[in-house]
């Protein structure tokens, strides 16, 4: 099955963003503001250049405030329950070719900067996904990782993309009843799986019109993100931006440097995705950096007695099939509910994101051993957005709507077909990847308005330089990525060498260290370096 957000058309294993696995887990040139001045407190003007009609919204006031009313589930009204955070409603247009049309809401919340005497400006952020709160993920770092010198010298402000989280409207496809029952439906084989998984992906497309409105699928992509962006920019008071964006939040952040290239002051992006990859090529860039994954779990797992794939590596993949194997046909029940192959796959899928994660792995293979499926069913719940009172958030549904109009939309079944045989050759033969490859017609074939982007590479002429990280062992979004995303911008490369989704604001000093020189002082690492 697919194992992560970019692994093809199976909802049942979309995912998760950069911050994505410790934000989850922890819940179970200079800025033309002056030093010290209140950001968004009452704007007389927009700051930096405004496209025509924007005018209203680039000089809007914001006011901030408590952020208990903005969260949405329990793991946020946890999270926003503190009085250093303050949270706010940005209005931007809809459908930017009509300024004055309808207009939506993009959440926003702040933790303002620790010394305002010594203070460069606002430092926003995004998670990834796409469909992850930028919200929630700035909240969970304030907590854990959001330290000297970047807390002080910066306010951190996170912000929902359109359609996510705390931003209204929200993208909304199936129903909590519906993702359950999906998720225990088996895989599809056989000679009637194409016409089934259309039929699907059909139904599915038809009911995220009805239930959020065609209107806003058609300008929920990465295209009218950045220019919330660029409003967001200015309503904070800031000439230049300044920006760090994970995994999918890269593809935001070089879509950003495209449109405003001289609105940048700096931009981190970790998690490098590929923009000029299509959705096959990521595909088996992914399934290959999952295996690699895997292959280093396994190395670390069998040195331990304990060890629930046996002591030998070389088994190690065939010791999980085994385990996993039975669950097609038998869900384990757990409580009311079953563990299922699918849920088993997206633990897996889950806890392969970072070695931090690895002893989870573990813990929910020897529980699954003993026919107990309840750690990798809250592992699966956890990468699913699936609540403790059954709620679901709608991070998958983002996912799909973003896709379906950020890459092209395939409709030629020859051209379905050419896919399904890359996959075919280029996805390594894993018990990770055993699903067959159906070539049927994606979600998106069906969607109810045109993709308004593509990959391609990027042309940034005017650009100031950037900083990519990239890890080496990194499994959703492989190291060539990033290489590659360096190269097209003429950013500055900082290598990780660690078996983990993106690196920045984590446990690495040195990774940690280089950034904010970068961020503070526009020091950009030296040529070739590498953190471990």
């Amino acid at each position: 099955m697919p194992l992560s957000p970019d692994l093809g058309n199976v909802r049942r294993a979309r995912g998760i963003g950069a911050l994505g696995v410790a934000t989850l887990l922890a819940l179970t040139a200079c800025s033309a503001v002056v030093p010290g001045t209140p950001v968004g407190a009452g704007a007389s003007g927009p700051v930096g250049p405004v496209p025509p009609g924007l005018d209203r919204f680039y000089a809007q006031p914001l006011k901030w405030e408590a952020c208990a009313d903005y969260a949405t589930d329990a793991d946020s009204e946890a999270l926003y329950d503190d009085e250093d955070l303050r949270c706010a409603k940005l209005r931007v247009p809809l459908d930017y070719a009509k300024p004055d049309g309808r207009e939506i809401s993009i959440g926003l919340l702040r933790k303002e900067a620790g010394s305002p005497a010594a203070r460069i400006g606002a430092l926003v952020m995004n998670p990834g996904g796409p469909g992850q709160s930028g919200m929630v993920a700035a909240a969970a770092l304030t907590r854990e990782r959001w330290d000297d010198p970047l807390s002080e010298r910066f306010d951190l402000v996170g912000f929902d993309p359109r359609g996510v989280g705390s931003s209204e409207p929200a993208v909304k496809c199936l129903s909590d009843a519906e993702k359950d029952a999906e998720r225990v439906e088996p895989p599809l084989t056989g000679p009637q799986a194409v016409a089934e998984e259309e039929k699907d992906n059909k139904a599915y497309a038809e009911k995220c019109a009805a239930n959020t409105g065609a209107d806003v699928l058609a300008n929920v992509g990465t295209r009218d993100v950045v220019k919330d962006m660029d409003v967001l920019r200015s309503v904070l008071g800031e000439r230049k931006l300044n920006y760090v964006g994970f995994s999918y939040g890269t593809r935001i952040g070089t879509a950003y440097a495209e449109a405003f290239p001289g609105n940048v002051r700096a931009l981190v992006l970790d998690g490098a995705v590929d923009p000029t990859a299509d959705r096959t090529t990521s595909a088996i860039g992914q399934a290959n950096g999952f295996k690699k994954a895997f292959d280093a779990f396994a190395a670390a797992c069998v040195t331990k007695q304990t060890c629930p794939l046996g002591r030998d590596a070389a088994q190690a993949e065939a010791k999980l099939d085994a385990m996993l194997e039975p669950l097609k046909a038998n869900p384990i029940p757990v409580g009311a509910r079953q563990l299922s192959y699918s849920d088993a796959m997206t633990a897996v899928a889950l806890c392969l994101y970072s070695e931090e994660t690895w002893s989870l792995l573990e813990e929910g293979l020897v529980h699954l051993t003993g026919t107990d499926g309840t750690t990798l069913l809250q592992l699966a719940d956890v990468y699913l957005g699936r609540g403790p009172d059954g709620k679901y958030s709608n991070i998958h549904d983002v996912f799909t709507a973003v896709h379906c109009v950020d890459d092209p939309q395939i409709k030629d079944r020859a051209v379905v077909e050419e896919q399904a045989r890359r996959l075919r050759e280029g996805v390594p033969t894993s018990p990770l990847n055993d699903d067959e490859v159906v070539a049927a017609l994606d979600e998106c074939a069906f969607w109810p308005v045109p993709s308004t982007s593509q990959p391609h590479e990027p042309k940034v002429p005017g650009l100031p330089q950037v900083l990519v990280i990239s890890s080496t062992g990194d499994p959703a979004t492989p190291y060539e990525a990033g290489v590659r995303l360096a190269k097209a911008l003429g950013a500055s490369l900082l290598t990780v060498e660690t078996n983990s989704h993106t690196a920045f604001l984590g446990d690495n000093d040195c990774v940690d260290d280089a950034g904010a020189a970068y961020l503070i002082e526009l020091k950009l690492p030296g040529e070739g370096m590498k953190c471990s």
